[in-house]
């Protein structure tokens, strides 16, 4: 089992990307588990199609720990695992430790040892990398970390700020940067901003996605690209993309 965590910006399109690379890879034949956490808990929504799913924090509110594991997942395309981790009552507590409550919930139930996932891809919000926001960079959460950018400045300046927090824990055991992944904006000087960041951070573009109406077309019908457009030419960016990250991490089914 490979864990991998996906760090961006918020409005970045990480989580069209990410659950476009889960149905990539359940096409693929990988066993995978997508958990989202993000407090909008709006990851998994184009991979099971069935709008807002209970969160781990709303069973932890309302049931503390009389719940079931099955009560925290949705099966979605090709079989996907969906998890959203949740955030707290509006307001009221803090996202960072919703996480934590969430993964540790997750493992405390035995999610990885019952759906024996070949991947498991966290989504995770990148305007904020402290406290809960990095569990899942942490030793025995994900392997890699891969973060999503584009060429427009805040998108930047957050990628930036997730490096320098992977750089910060690497003595600690903590996840090591797979690369970056850019996904057009087509804002002025895109590729070459990207290119600096790139080398400021000491990585690598292992990945680039076209801007494309077709994921605007997807995301209208409450699908992924693979499962909406599958012979088009943004899913096969996004197979591209899955096969780039299997690479990487050494993925073997």
């Amino acid at each position: 089992m490979v864990k991998i965590a996906v760090y961006g910006k918020g409005g970045i399109g990480k989580s069209t990307t990410v659950s476009n690379v889960s149905a990539a890879l359940a096409d693929m034949g990988y066993r995978v588990m997508q958990i989202g956490c993000d407090p909008k808990a709006d990851s998994t929504a184009s991979l099971h199609g069935q709008g807002r799913i209970t969160t781990v924090l709303d069973l932890v509110r309302e049931r503390k720990n009389d719940f079931a594991l099955e009560e925290m997942v949705r099966e979605g395309y090709g079989g996907v695992i969906c998890v959203e981790a949740g955030g707290p009552t509006p307001g009221l507590g803090c996202a960072g430790r919703g996480i934590i409550a969430a993964l540790e919930k997750l493992k405390e139930k035995g999610a990885y040892k019952v759906y024996k996932p070949d991947v498991v891809i966290y989504d995770v919000l990148g305007d904020v990398v402290c406290g809960g926001f990095s569990m899942p960079m942490r030793g025995g959460y994900a392997d890699k970390v891969f973060i999503i950018t584009s060429g427009e400045n805040m998108a930047i300046h957050a990628a930036a700020n997730i490096a320098v927090a992977l750089d910060g824990f690497k003595d600690r055991g903590y996840a090591s940067l797979g690369g970056i992944i850019l996904n057009h904006r087509n804002v002025r000087d895109e590729d070459a901003k990207v290119a600096e960041l790139a080398e400021d951070i000491h990585s690598e573009i292992i990945g680039e996605l076209t801007r494309s109406e077709t994921v605007t077309d997807a995301e209208d019908l409450g699908k992924t690209v693979i499962e909406a457009f599958p012979e088009s030419e943004m899913a096969a960016e996004y197979r591209t993309l899955a096969e780039k990250l299997i690479a990487i991490c050494g993925i073997e089914k």
